[in-house]
């Protein structure tokens, strides 16, 4: 917490007519770690400087425009980078056997850019648990895919 002390002075009259808020009021004392008022003053001064030579501004130019094509290099190499990575997912969830309560099996499709990827398929029963991975090209499998499975690339492709 920030404790501040206001010093007043006894200058009210004299502050009137010279117009200062300073006389007027006192200076303000900030205890702590936190700069005086006095320099935070001095921080929102304006100092002068002078313009760099043409030389400078040269070069100066010359070191952004460096940075630029590196930033833009980065760009591409993670635009292509990124065409691998998993960026459409779509999933459903279903029942498949009468006897057992519940959408707890589901189907789950993880494709690139490129629509490459594969689809994940939990059969739950009350005998246990089965799961099923078949890999997608291009949006389709070679292997059978169920009806739930196709809806789960639909969605991911949607």
């Amino acid at each position: 917490m920030i404790k501040i002390k206001i010093v007043l002075k006894r200058r009210r009259a004299r502050a009137v007519e010279s117009g200062s808020f300073e006389n007027c009021y006192g200076k303000k004392a900030i205890e702590g770690s936190n700069p005086s008022a006095s320099a935070m003053f001095n921080f929102f001064k304006k100092t002068k400087k002078e313009p760099p030579t043409p030389k400078e501004i040269l070069d100066l130019i010359q070191k952004l425009e460096k940075n630029f094509q590196q930033i833009n290099q980065d760009l591409e190499n993670f635009k292509k980078e990124m065409k691998f990575s998993i960026q459409k997912v779509g999933i459903v969830r279903f029942n498949p056997f009468k006897e057992v309560g519940g959408d707890q099996s589901f189907s789950i499709a993880l494709l690139d850019g490129e629509k490459n990827g594969l689809v994940i398929t939990s059969l739950y029963s009350r005998e246990g648990n089965r799961v099923y991975a078949k890999p997608i090209e291009k949006g389709d499998s070679r292997y059978q895919l169920s009806r739930e499975e196709r809806e789960a690339i639909e969605k991911a492709l949607a």
